[in-house]
């Protein structure tokens, strides 16, 4: 076994193109870690809909300079075998967009060597720009295809690999699968043509095509007055916000000037995603001092937008089911048509206001690959700060477009004398009040995940916070709306619980909701501490419950 260790860990080596990746992987050759190498080489970065995301390294179980080339070689056999539908000037083309984390930069250019080797054609984006411009590009260039290089707001050790098709919305079954095994079809990256050059590297003008498609999220003379503080958590998305809202008439947003520029290490930060405890806090301190209308954060490949209001005495983050529901009931004032959308793990208010107002609504499995893919879509959202405001601009979560739209929202809401949190009052007296919160536990031993899973299979709760399961759904079987997922859901009587793994992260996530009938404006805090008594006694029984 170790001999059989050590000789593929040469092998790996000896087709590294990376000098750093190779460095690291000869020391730990020389210093016989096999424990390391076991790890290491334990299998392959699996690709799926998410594509790829790991942490940075050697070896097939890490991101690498190697294993990009062998996905990228995958995804262009793909496409070749799939044929590659648009004709003229851009048949075959392939637009890459990357963020500003490690290795970035040359994950994107092998991509474009690799796409350029197998005959396709290949175009990347002039430097580190937000996700939404790459979904935006794939459509207003007619590509076949795109790649988008970021781990969105993981760790800064980690990175990833986001495929999306012509159609703009990343990739859903059977396409992963079948990319996937054309991926393991590559024995050799010198099988790889990788020239060093052939591919073209666009100018400006897809971003400001993506900036003049903004226009379209906002009313044509709406208020545009609200003032906003603005951190880009390190990301890339400070200068393409900033330039939307000069050019749609917003003041200019006070900037959280120790986040504002890209910075791979994300120093002052655990986690770069505003979700996380303790990223916010500078943002915070900085409102505290400007006192805008509100605070607005991006993730660091900008497609997640966060809000936060004063709430009181000081500042607080909305949770991403209230964004969704009051960026929802803003469209509808509006008198947009369309479908309103949502994954199942979202608050079920959104149904409530689409019903209302007599608009069509869909509820999807996790994930914009495939919100993005509801007919006739005209909003969708999930709870985790992702919002499609423009789905005939790009079909993924924009955090650009959302955080226009809801600064919009905030200067309507401030010319009638009130606030965000206002309609979210008005929304709960018309609605009842949709609570939720969420009980995420990150591991180092995948493992747990799926003991905590199988637990809940074997011995699913009959009540869960003194209150009766009344329907307890395995989703890997499936419903009549929704395909096969790695999934528990319970319905209660007035809540409802979630369970899954993440997708993108080594998390347990529980999505929990409770809904309770408001009678008027002023039974709103009585009900308020009902609803947040309700969901720790949810989490605490689901903890238990499911051994974590």
């Amino acid at each position: 076994m170790h001999d059989d260790l050590i000789a593929r860990a040469r092998a790996w080596l000896a087709e590294d193109p990376d000098a750093e990746t190779r460095a690291e992987l000869a020391a730990l050759i020389d210093q016989g870690d096999t424990e390391e190498l076991a790890a290491r080489f334990a299998g392959t970065l699996q690709f799926g809909t998410a594509g790829l995301r790991g942490e940075l390294g050697a070896g097939p179980m890490r991101m690498n300079r190697s294993v990009v080339i062998r996905a990228a070689a995958g995804l262009a056999a793909y496409l070749k075998k799939n044929g590659t539908p648009h004709g003229g000037e851009n048949a075959g083309l392939v637009v890459i967009g990357y963020d500003a984390r490690h290795k970035s930069a040359d994950f994107a250019r092998d991509t474009a060597a690799v796409m350029t080797g197998a005959g396709l054609r290949a175009a990347v984006l002039p430097r580190p720009l937000p996700t939404p411009v790459l979904a935006f590009a794939i459509r207003h260039l007619g590509a076949v295809a795109g790649v988008e290089v970021t781990a969105s707001h993981n760790p800064p050790r980690d990175n990833g690999y986001k495929v999306y098709l012509g159609d703009g919305s990343q990739i859903v079954p059977p396409a992963d699968a079948e990319i996937a095994a054309e991926i393991d079809a590559i024995t050799s990256l010198d099988a790889v043509p990788r020239p060093e050059s052939g591919w073209e590297v666009l100018g400006d003008e897809v971003l400001q095509a993506y900036l003049a498609r903004t226009d379209a999220v906002l009313a044509p003379g709406s208020p545009r007055t609200a003032r906003t503080v603005y951190t880009a958590m390190h990301g890339v998305g400070k200068d393409v916000l900033l330039a939307a809202f000069s050019r749609a008439g917003f003041p200019a947003p006070v900037l959280v000037v120790e986040q504002a520029e890209p910075d791979p290490d994300f120093p002052t930060v655990a986690f770069p995603n505003p979700e996380e405890p303790g990223a916010m806090d500078l943002a915070f301190a900085t409102a505290r001092a400007a006192e805008p209308d509100l605070v607005i954060a991006n993730d660091p490949d900008a497609d997640r937008c966060a809000v936060a209001v004063k709430d009181g005495a000081d500042w607080r983050m909305l949770r991403g089911d209230e964004v969704g529901a009051l960026l929802a009931a803003h469209l509808v004032r509006r008198g947009v048509q369309g479908t309103l959308a949502e994954s199942i793990v979202s608050s079920s208010l959104l149904g409530r206001i689409a019903d209302q107002a007599g608009l069509p609504y869909a509820e999807t499995l996790t994930g914009f690959k495939w919100i993005s893919r509801v007919e006739g879509l005209r909003y969708g959202y999930e709870e985790a700060l992702g919002y499609c405001v423009d789905p005939d601009g790009v079909r993924d979560k924009d955090g650009i477009t959302a955080a226009l739209l809801v600064t919009e929202l905030a200067s309507q809401l401030k010319e009638e004398g009130r606030t965000l949190l206002d309609l979210l009052d008005d929304l709960a007296v018309e609605h009842g009040l949709h609570a939720t919160d969420q009980l995420s536990v990150r591991v180092q031993d995948l493992s747990l995940i799926a003991d905590a899973m199988r637990r809940l299979r074997e011995q699913p709760p009959a009540e869960l916070a003194g209150l009766p399961v009344t329907r307890a759904e395995d989703l890997t079987r499936g419903t009549d709306t929704l395909p096969p997922t790695d999934g528990l859901r319970y319905t209660l009587d007035g809540a409802r619980v979630i369970v899954r793994p993440s997708g993108t992260e080594p998390k347990l996530k529980c999505y929990l909701e409770v809904v309770i009938p408001v009678a008027d404006r002023a039974g709103l805090p009585a009900v308020r501490a009902k609803a947040a008594e309700v969901l720790s006694a949810l989490k605490r029984d689901l903890a238990a419950a499911a051994g974590i």
